[in-house]
Protein backbone atom coordinates (compact mmCIF):
# COMPACT_ATOMS: atom_id res chain seq x y z
CA UNK A 1 0.00 0.00 0.00
CA UNK A 2 1.55 3.31 -1.39
CA UNK A 3 2.48 5.61 1.52
CA UNK A 4 -0.49 8.61 1.91
CA UNK A 5 -3.34 6.15 0.35
CA UNK A 6 -6.33 5.43 2.14
CA UNK A 7 -7.88 2.27 1.12
CA UNK A 8 -10.63 -0.24 2.90
CA UNK A 9 -9.04 -2.55 5.41
CA UNK A 10 -12.46 -4.30 6.53
CA UNK A 11 -15.71 -3.71 4.76
CA UNK A 12 -18.49 -3.47 7.07
CA UNK A 13 -21.50 -1.37 7.77
CA UNK A 14 -20.89 -0.01 11.18
CA UNK A 15 -23.62 3.15 12.72
CA UNK A 16 -20.83 4.89 14.41
CA UNK A 17 -17.45 2.72 14.50
CA UNK A 18 -15.58 4.34 17.05
CA UNK A 19 -11.80 3.76 19.16
CA UNK A 20 -10.04 1.57 17.21
CA UNK A 21 -7.18 0.51 19.54
CA UNK A 22 -3.71 -1.78 18.88
CA UNK A 23 -2.23 -4.19 21.29
CA UNK A 24 1.33 -4.65 20.35
CA UNK A 25 1.64 -7.93 22.30
CA UNK A 26 -1.24 -9.85 20.73
CA UNK A 27 -0.68 -8.00 16.97
CA UNK A 28 -4.56 -7.27 16.86
CA UNK A 29 -6.59 -4.49 16.94
CA UNK A 30 -10.16 -3.86 18.64
CA UNK A 31 -12.67 -1.13 17.87
CA UNK A 32 -16.55 -0.22 18.58
CA UNK A 33 -19.91 0.45 16.88
CA UNK A 34 -21.18 2.42 19.89
CA UNK A 35 -24.71 2.81 18.59
CA UNK A 36 -25.13 -1.30 17.78
CA UNK A 37 -22.92 -2.04 20.79
CA UNK A 38 -20.31 -4.03 19.22
CA UNK A 39 -16.97 -4.86 19.76
CA UNK A 40 -14.44 -5.97 17.13
CA UNK A 41 -11.22 -7.61 17.19
CA UNK A 42 -9.17 -8.55 14.05
CA UNK A 43 -5.80 -9.78 13.76
CA UNK A 44 -4.83 -8.49 10.12
CA UNK A 45 -1.85 -11.10 9.27
CA UNK A 46 -4.63 -13.62 9.29
CA UNK A 47 -6.80 -11.95 7.23
CA UNK A 48 -11.09 -12.84 7.40
CA UNK A 49 -13.64 -10.91 9.22
CA UNK A 50 -13.45 -9.81 12.75
CA UNK A 51 -14.81 -11.51 15.73
CA UNK A 52 -17.63 -9.78 17.48
CA UNK A 53 -18.78 -9.37 20.87
CA UNK A 54 -22.38 -8.01 21.47
CA UNK A 55 -22.81 -5.95 24.06
CA UNK A 56 -26.19 -5.40 24.69
CA UNK A 57 -25.86 -1.76 25.03
CA UNK A 58 -24.19 1.38 23.58
CA UNK A 59 -20.21 1.20 23.64
CA UNK A 60 -18.38 4.70 23.92
CA UNK A 61 -14.83 3.50 23.95
CA UNK A 62 -12.14 0.00 24.23
CA UNK A 63 -8.74 -0.32 26.14
CA UNK A 64 -6.47 -2.73 26.46
CA UNK A 65 -6.64 -4.76 29.41
CA UNK A 66 -4.20 -7.96 30.73
CA UNK A 67 -7.08 -10.27 30.45
CA UNK A 68 -8.68 -8.77 27.59
CA UNK A 69 -10.76 -5.01 27.21
CA UNK A 70 -12.20 -2.73 29.28
CA UNK A 71 -15.05 -1.19 27.52
CA UNK A 72 -16.95 2.14 28.98
CA UNK A 73 -20.56 1.43 28.04
CA UNK A 74 -23.79 3.68 27.93
CA UNK A 75 -24.43 2.63 32.00
CA UNK A 76 -20.47 1.73 33.07
CA UNK A 77 -17.41 0.67 32.84
CA UNK A 78 -16.86 -3.15 32.12
CA UNK A 79 -14.00 -5.37 31.86
CA UNK A 80 -14.41 -8.22 29.50
CA UNK A 81 -12.18 -10.96 29.61
CA UNK A 82 -11.18 -13.16 27.04
CA UNK A 83 -13.54 -16.12 28.53
CA UNK A 84 -16.02 -15.35 31.53
CA UNK A 85 -18.47 -13.08 32.31
CA UNK A 86 -18.21 -9.29 32.12
CA UNK A 87 -16.78 -7.49 35.84
CA UNK A 88 -18.28 -4.10 36.46
CA UNK A 89 -16.10 -1.63 37.66
CA UNK A 90 -17.63 1.57 37.51
CA UNK A 91 -21.73 2.79 36.89
CA UNK A 92 -21.78 5.64 34.78
CA UNK A 93 -22.86 8.68 37.19
CA UNK A 94 -24.79 10.39 34.14
CA UNK A 95 -26.53 7.32 32.60
CA UNK A 96 -29.73 6.62 35.17
CA UNK A 97 -28.29 7.75 38.58
CA UNK A 98 -28.63 11.56 37.62
CA UNK A 99 -31.11 11.24 34.93
CA UNK A 100 -29.52 12.82 31.86
CA UNK A 101 -29.07 9.42 29.95
CA UNK A 102 -25.23 10.68 28.96
CA UNK A 103 -23.72 7.60 27.62
CA UNK A 104 -19.74 7.14 27.50
CA UNK A 105 -17.91 8.26 24.68
CA UNK A 106 -14.69 8.77 23.86
CA UNK A 107 -11.82 7.44 26.24
CA UNK A 108 -8.43 5.62 26.48
CA UNK A 109 -5.81 4.82 29.24
CA UNK A 110 -2.51 6.89 30.20
CA UNK A 111 1.06 5.69 30.69
CA UNK A 112 0.14 4.54 34.14
CA UNK A 113 -3.09 2.30 33.33
CA UNK A 114 -5.69 4.90 34.56
CA UNK A 115 -8.64 4.37 31.85
CA UNK A 116 -10.28 8.65 31.33
CA UNK A 117 -13.40 8.37 29.48
CA UNK A 118 -15.66 11.36 28.79
CA UNK A 119 -19.21 11.18 28.20
CA UNK A 120 -21.84 13.09 25.73
CA UNK A 121 -25.00 14.86 25.91
CA UNK A 122 -28.24 12.77 25.08
CA UNK A 123 -29.16 15.69 22.88
CA UNK A 124 -25.61 16.62 21.86
CA UNK A 125 -26.29 20.42 22.76
CA UNK A 126 -26.06 21.20 26.11
CA UNK A 127 -22.80 21.13 28.38
CA UNK A 128 -24.14 17.99 30.66
CA UNK A 129 -21.82 15.82 30.10
CA UNK A 130 -17.51 15.25 31.86
CA UNK A 131 -14.60 13.87 31.52
CA UNK A 132 -13.77 11.73 34.20
CA UNK A 133 -10.67 8.94 35.47
CA UNK A 134 -11.06 5.61 36.97
CA UNK A 135 -8.24 5.45 39.68
CA UNK A 136 -7.81 2.78 41.99
CA UNK A 137 -11.66 1.83 41.59
CA UNK A 138 -12.28 5.52 41.93
CA UNK A 139 -14.18 6.98 39.16
CA UNK A 140 -13.59 10.63 39.43
CA UNK A 141 -14.90 13.81 36.94
CA UNK A 142 -11.42 15.75 35.71
CA UNK A 143 -13.45 18.16 33.83
CA UNK A 144 -17.34 19.56 33.89
CA UNK A 145 -19.62 21.59 31.35
CA UNK A 146 -19.17 19.03 28.94
CA UNK A 147 -20.88 18.70 25.82
CA UNK A 148 -19.50 15.98 23.68
CA UNK A 149 -15.78 14.57 24.93
CA UNK A 150 -13.73 13.74 22.24
CA UNK A 151 -9.70 13.59 21.25
CA UNK A 152 -8.85 12.59 23.91
CA UNK A 153 -4.50 12.10 23.64
CA UNK A 154 -1.44 12.15 25.54
CA UNK A 155 1.79 13.69 24.66
CA UNK A 156 4.85 11.64 24.24
CA UNK A 157 6.81 13.52 26.91
CA UNK A 158 3.83 12.80 29.56
CA UNK A 159 3.05 16.38 29.80
CA UNK A 160 -0.15 17.30 28.33
CA UNK A 161 -3.74 16.03 28.02
CA UNK A 162 -5.05 17.06 24.94
CA UNK A 163 -8.99 17.25 24.68
CA UNK A 164 -11.93 18.53 23.20
CA UNK A 165 -15.60 19.19 23.43
CA UNK A 166 -16.55 18.63 19.84
CA UNK A 167 -19.60 21.27 19.63
CA UNK A 168 -16.89 24.31 20.45
CA UNK A 169 -14.41 23.12 17.42
CA UNK A 170 -11.24 23.24 19.88
CA UNK A 171 -9.01 21.03 20.36
CA UNK A 172 -7.56 22.05 24.18
CA UNK A 173 -4.26 20.68 25.95
CA UNK A 174 -4.18 20.45 29.61
CA UNK A 175 -0.29 20.42 31.80
CA UNK A 176 -0.76 16.65 32.91
CA UNK A 177 1.30 15.47 36.08
CA UNK A 178 1.37 11.73 35.44
CA UNK A 179 2.12 10.68 38.99
CA UNK A 180 -1.21 12.25 40.50
CA UNK A 181 -3.06 12.45 37.38
CA UNK A 182 -4.02 15.94 37.61
CA UNK A 183 -4.47 18.15 35.35
CA UNK A 184 -3.12 22.33 34.99
CA UNK A 185 -5.70 25.12 33.47
CA UNK A 186 -6.01 24.23 29.70
CA UNK A 187 -5.68 26.41 27.05
CA UNK A 188 -6.84 26.29 23.21
CA UNK A 189 -4.03 24.66 21.24
CA UNK A 190 -6.51 24.19 17.97
CA UNK A 191 -9.30 26.35 16.52
CA UNK A 192 -10.80 24.79 13.31
CA UNK A 193 -12.65 27.74 12.78
CA UNK A 194 -9.48 29.85 13.04
CA UNK A 195 -7.73 27.20 10.68
CA UNK A 196 -10.66 27.19 8.24
CA UNK A 197 -11.13 23.77 8.69
CA UNK A 198 -14.35 21.90 8.28
CA UNK A 199 -16.32 19.80 10.38
CA UNK A 200 -15.53 19.01 14.28
CA UNK A 201 -12.84 16.97 15.90
CA UNK A 202 -13.57 13.78 16.90
CA UNK A 203 -11.31 10.84 18.05
CA UNK A 204 -7.26 11.51 17.81
CA UNK A 205 -4.01 9.92 18.28
CA UNK A 206 -0.28 11.17 18.53
CA UNK A 207 2.74 10.06 17.12
CA UNK A 208 6.15 9.57 18.02
CA UNK A 209 7.08 12.69 17.04
CA UNK A 210 4.53 13.87 18.96
CA UNK A 211 2.20 14.91 16.17
CA UNK A 212 -1.82 14.78 17.09
CA UNK A 213 -4.08 13.23 14.33
CA UNK A 214 -7.37 14.32 14.30
CA UNK A 215 -10.39 13.10 12.71
CA UNK A 216 -12.86 15.61 11.67
CA UNK A 217 -16.39 14.45 11.64
CA UNK A 218 -18.31 16.06 9.21
CA UNK A 219 -14.77 17.31 7.50
CA UNK A 220 -14.11 14.41 5.11
CA UNK A 221 -10.72 14.12 6.58
CA UNK A 222 -7.59 13.30 8.80
CA UNK A 223 -5.15 16.49 9.89
CA UNK A 224 -2.22 15.74 11.67
CA UNK A 225 -0.95 18.61 13.78
CA UNK A 226 2.47 19.61 15.12
CA UNK A 227 3.52 19.96 18.89
CA UNK A 228 2.66 23.12 18.12
CA UNK A 229 -1.03 23.06 17.46
CA UNK A 230 -0.39 24.26 13.31
CA UNK A 231 -2.09 21.88 10.73
CA UNK A 232 1.10 19.91 8.42
CA UNK A 233 -0.66 17.27 6.88
CA UNK A 234 -4.18 16.75 5.48
CA UNK A 235 -6.02 13.65 4.18
CA UNK A 236 -9.12 13.19 2.43
CA UNK A 237 -11.04 10.57 3.45
CA UNK A 238 -13.68 8.46 0.78
CA UNK A 239 -16.38 9.27 3.04
CA UNK A 240 -17.73 12.61 5.15
CA UNK A 241 -17.50 11.12 8.75
CA UNK A 242 -14.40 9.39 10.20
CA UNK A 243 -14.27 9.07 13.46
CA UNK A 244 -10.98 8.43 14.95
CA UNK A 245 -8.08 7.20 14.26
CA UNK A 246 -4.66 4.20 16.04
CA UNK A 247 -1.50 3.58 14.76
CA UNK A 248 -0.85 -0.42 14.59
CA UNK A 249 0.77 -3.06 12.72
CA UNK A 250 4.15 -4.53 13.33
CA UNK A 251 6.06 -1.56 13.21
CA UNK A 252 3.23 1.10 14.05
CA UNK A 253 3.28 2.75 10.84
CA UNK A 254 -0.38 1.91 9.82
CA UNK A 255 -3.50 4.22 10.51
CA UNK A 256 -6.25 2.94 10.88
CA UNK A 257 -9.45 4.55 10.33
CA UNK A 258 -13.04 4.18 11.66
CA UNK A 259 -15.98 5.56 10.15
CA UNK A 260 -19.68 5.92 10.38
CA UNK A 261 -23.10 6.04 8.37
CA UNK A 262 -25.30 7.56 11.48
CA UNK A 263 -26.15 10.47 9.61
CA UNK A 264 -26.33 9.10 5.92
CA UNK A 265 -29.36 8.46 3.95
CA UNK A 266 -29.62 6.64 1.36
CA UNK A 267 -28.36 8.30 -1.22
CA UNK A 268 -25.48 9.35 0.85
CA UNK A 269 -24.52 5.41 1.69
CA UNK A 270 -24.74 5.40 -2.19
CA UNK A 271 -22.43 7.95 -2.89
CA UNK A 272 -20.01 6.76 -0.03
CA UNK A 273 -20.19 2.93 -0.27
CA UNK A 274 -16.87 3.37 2.04
CA UNK A 275 -18.60 4.57 4.84
CA UNK A 276 -19.11 2.58 7.87
CA UNK A 277 -16.04 0.19 7.18
CA UNK A 278 -12.92 0.32 8.87
CA UNK A 279 -9.61 2.21 6.77
CA UNK A 280 -6.28 1.88 6.42
CA UNK A 281 -3.45 4.29 5.71
CA UNK A 282 0.69 3.82 5.38
CA UNK A 283 2.69 6.73 6.78
CA UNK A 284 5.73 8.23 6.93
CA UNK A 285 6.30 8.03 10.88
CA UNK A 286 5.65 5.55 13.56
CA UNK A 287 3.19 5.66 16.59
CA UNK A 288 2.94 5.14 19.63
CA UNK A 289 2.60 2.08 21.50
CA UNK A 290 -1.11 2.38 23.26
CA UNK A 291 -0.76 1.69 27.37
CA UNK A 292 -2.95 -0.81 28.52
CA UNK A 293 -6.04 -0.44 31.65
CA UNK A 294 -3.82 -1.58 35.07
CA UNK A 295 -5.51 -1.46 38.09
CA UNK A 296 -6.59 -4.02 40.45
Amino acid sequence: MPEGSIEVAVELDMSLGESPVWSVARQTLYWADINNGHVYTWRPQEGGAPARIELGEKVGCVAIDAAGLVAATASGILRLPESGEPERLADNPEWEQAGYGNRFNDGRCDATGRLWAGTIDADESSPSAALYCLDRGELTPRLTGIGISNGLAFSPDRRWLYHTDSLTRRILRYPFDLDSGTLGEGETWVDLERLGLPGVPDGAAVDSEGCYWSALYDGGRIVRFSPEGEPVAEHEVPCPHPTMVAFGGPDLRTLYITTATQHLDAEGKARWPQAGSLLQMRTGGEGLAEPGFCQA
